[in-house]
């Protein structure tokens, strides 16, 4: 059969990976705290020009959960934080471990209606966000549980002279929030930690839940992800297992955004529990990534594959020296065969001595769950399984385990598998199944083969869903967006192939009778959907139709949509 566990040899340099890795027991604070005991005057992160240690970082941690707790702040509550990667994000996504509260991390650029689904179903009690978010939150505070929103500021992260020309450039741009707002500002929150006079700090154990993260799963509905510290520092300590190379100091350029499992768990909570450096990029563009890059001299970098072609086109990266890098991490969505050649040899021309190393996972188990190794990749795979990581396919659906060679569904078991849906049991117990070997399995609604050395080919979706610049967009979530417009008789959502995004989202929509099929209905429709759909899913184009193609058993044919669309592409 097709199981494959880290007992299959591991040869990526210097060693094998162990067989099996003796987890940390103890909350993801605890993790990071252990490492500042180590190296208190190590470089924890970089932002901006401005670097701070692990002893200021531990200080700044305890400051703000002191507070947390003065504002009120309990043991399992939530509290939302929908920041960039940027210090206050960091220290408040420990405080609030410290506390023994449960962060739930959300993307700032999401809509309103988005922003007020996620507080109301983490039932948040408290919620930070970047002054330019302040009307978002403050438009839909009412109808949720929020008792206290915190506003933070990028400029009171920055050193004096950074900080001057930020507000002459991006500062200038925020619009002023009311002096009477009813908010408190970062820096008013921090003072109230000298009120606190009793313990503010709450053990908390290995299996209690600690993240929550959103994903639509194998349905494609907004679910909460509960995770646990477990599934975090599990995850940090298997990702530098399979990376020997890894040494403490070591810098990571970190992008990829908190709010998702490969910038949370890979670029910054393994790295901070396990001694590395973050370099935090709070707005993401391809040539602030490439700056920081060579000045920092980074040793790894992870990234979706759009970030990496848009590396090759940078004029800044002529004669860039990569021979810092250690390791290149591509994750969220496929990497073509090409894309991966042509990436390989930018590097190699640019001085870097390794190649682009794949991965997969899902938020379910956090990210990655299977790397390829350092010294043996496979042309078109995804790796082998972390350490600890059990894999196999099946018949779809079922727990019957197809032969190597043989395309099924992809499962996952390991320390890093989820706790459950929040509010979703029906759908818990569908993904999650104790099978005959006694361990829990993710099933994943993802397809692959695994062949005789127990690499993984991905093939594809079973489930439908659209990947935009490394970001899942939902079609189904999109069209009920869609439908309930009273211009909309019916709609279908589809990817549409893209140079650098891979996928764009475009809509195609059947008008209700009487509604005109005009460039005005056109932007209404629009301006509809920027009030509820993020950014990154946000159609950008919307076609009338008169009919939809339509199935033998009368649903809409998207695969034809779909095929259309590529067919244009193609001519």
């Amino acid at each position: 059969m097709s199981t494959i566990t880290a007992k299959t040899p591991w040869v990526p340099f210097m060693g094998e990976v162990p067989m099996h890795l003796d987890y940390f027991e103890g909350s993801m604070f605890d993790a990071v705290k252990a490492i500042a005991d180590k190296y208190p005057d190590n470089v924890a992160f970089d932002f901006m020009g401005k670097s701070t240690t692990y002893r200021q970082l531990i200080a700044e941690i305890e400051r703000c959960a002191r507070a947390l707790k003065t504002i009120g702040v309990r043991e399992n509550d939530k509290v939302t934080i929908a920041m960039p990667n940027c210090p206050q994000a960091i220290y408040m996504f420990y405080a609030v471990n410290l506390v023994g509260a449960i962060a739930n991390m959300i993307h700032p650029l999401s809509a309103e209606k988005e922003i007020e689904f996620y507080l109301n179903e983490s039932e948040s009690v408290t919620a930070i966000t970047l002054d330019q978010f302040y009307n978002k939150f403050e438009s839909i505070r009412a109808n949720t549980k929020v008792v206290n929103i915190i506003i933070a500021s990028v400029k009171d992260a920055l050193s004096p002279t950074i900080r001057a020309g930020y507000m002459l450039t991006q500062g200038r741009k925020i619009k002023r929030i009311p002096a009477d707002a009813p908010v408190i500002r970062w820096k008013q929150f921090m003072k109230l930690s000298r009120v606190c006079f009793y313990k503010y700090q709450v053990q908390r154990r290995s299996d209690d839940p600690a993240v929550i993260l959103y994903s639509g799963g194998t349905t494609g509905t907004t679910k909460g992800i509960v995770l646990t510290n477990r599934n975090f520092n599990a995850l940090g300590q298997q990702v530098i297992a399979a990376n020997p190379i890894f040494r403490p100091g070591d810098k990571m350029l970190s992008a990829m955004p908190l709010f998702h499992g490969f910038g949370l768990g890979v670029c910054i909570h393994t790295m901070l529990s396990q001694g590395g450096r973050c370099v935090l990029i709070p707005r993401f563009t391809a040539s602030t990534y490439a700056k920081d890059l060579v000045k920092y001299r980074c040793n790894y970098i992870a990234g979706v594959p759009t970030l990496y072609e848009a590396l090759l086109r940078l004029p800044s990266m002529d004669g860039a020296d990569l021979s810092c890098l250690k390791g290149v991490f591509s994750g969220g969505d496929s990497l073509s065969i090409e894309l991966k050649k042509k990436f390989d040899r930018f590097l190699a021309e640019h001085g870097a001595t390794i190649q682009v190393r794949e991965g997969y996972g899902t938020t379910e188990t956090v990210t990655a769950c299977c790397l390829t190794p350092l010294t043996k990749a496979k042309e078109g795979s995804i790796g082998i399984p972390l350490p600890d990581v059990y894999m196999k396919i099946v018949e779809p659906g079922t727990d019957r385990e197809l032969p190597y060679g043989e395309e099924g569904e992809i499962l996952l078991a390991g320390p890093t598998v989820m706790k459950e849906y929040m509010h979703h049991p029906d759908e818990t117990a569908q993904t999650l199944r104790r099978h005959s070997d006694g361990l829990t399995w993710v099933y994943t609604g993802d397809l692959g083969i695994m062949d005789e050395e127990g690499y993984i080919f991905f093939r594809g979706r079973a489930k439908r869903m659209i990947i935009s610049s490394g970001y899942n967009v939902y079609p189904a979530q999109i069209e009920n967006i869609l439908d309930a417009s009273e211009k909309v008789q019916m709609s279908c959502v589809i990817g549409v192939p893209d140079p650098y995004k891979m996928q764009k989202v475009k809509a195609f929509v059947v008008l209700a009778p009487g509604v005109e099929k005009s460039e005005n209905t056109k932007q209404e429709l629009l301006d509809y959907c920027r009030d509820r759909i993020a950014k990154y899913a946000m159609p950008y184009d919307i076609e009338f139709r008169d009919d939809m193609p339509k199935t033998l058993v009368g649903k809409v044919a998207y695969r034809v949509l779909e095929e259309e669309e590529l067919a244009k592409v193609s001519g």
